[in-house]
């Protein structure tokens, strides 16, 4: 199985909220777990659950970051980010999360949408492959890794929906080396802690 970019919207129902400080956050649902969107794929509790945890490292760290639209790369580009998740927690089979609107050119454009009452979509960014199931629905498997959330524009599609999966050679090449990237980061991470 080669791993690919996988992408998963949702609408993003949220009020932003400024706090005393000026800084602006919104909190809403980022994903969801078990049902189906509307490419028939299924993100199991369980593998987002172990996603969900290790990415309480990042928002630990202040590394929680996203941008405005998706790229057409695994990788967080900083010239485009435009928030940070502050908290992500469980609400049954729904991923909520608290997300901060930073100063950046994006975030500034993001903010605007907010303000305006544009309706936004949240989507999820990962790397991993997919199992077809003998029900016709596809499984993500147990290689995904999360990279975070991106705010995109909403198509009129009603509820969630998905961009459909990149397979190409491109992408498995940027996928193993952004998994082994990634890999390198969390072991060095690992060993700077405990040296501490």
């Amino acid at each position: 199985m080669n791993k690919g970019l996988l992408i998963e919207t949702h609408l993003f129902e949220a009020k932003l909220q400024q706090e005393e400080n000026g800084t602006y956050l919104v909190k809403g649902i980022l994903q969801r777990a078990g049902a189906p969107n509307q490419n028939n794929r299924r993100y199991p509790k369980d593998i987002l659950e172990r996603e969900c945890n290790k990415y309480q490292q990042l928002i630990k760290e202040r590394r929680a970051l996203g941008e405005l639209d998706h790229p057409d790369s695994p990788v967080i580009n900083l010239k485009n980010v435009s928030h940070n998740i502050r908290e992500i927690f469980w609400e049954g089979d729904d991923v909520c999360g608290v997300v901060e609107i930073l100063s950046t050119p994006s975030g500034n454009i993001l903010k605007e949408l907010l303000k305006n009452n544009i309706r936004l979509g949240i989507s999820s960014r990962g790397l991993g492959s997919v199992k077809e199931l003998r029900d016709g629905t596809v499984m993500v498997a147990e290689d995904f890794e999360l990279v975070g959330w991106d705010f995109v524009s909403n198509p009129s599609t009603h509820g969630a929906f998905m961009a459909p999966l990149q397979e190409s050679k491109q992408w498995a090449k940027i996928a193993e080396e952004c998994g082994k990237w990634c890999k390198s980061q969390d072991l060095m991470r690992e060993i700077i802690i405990e040296l501490n």
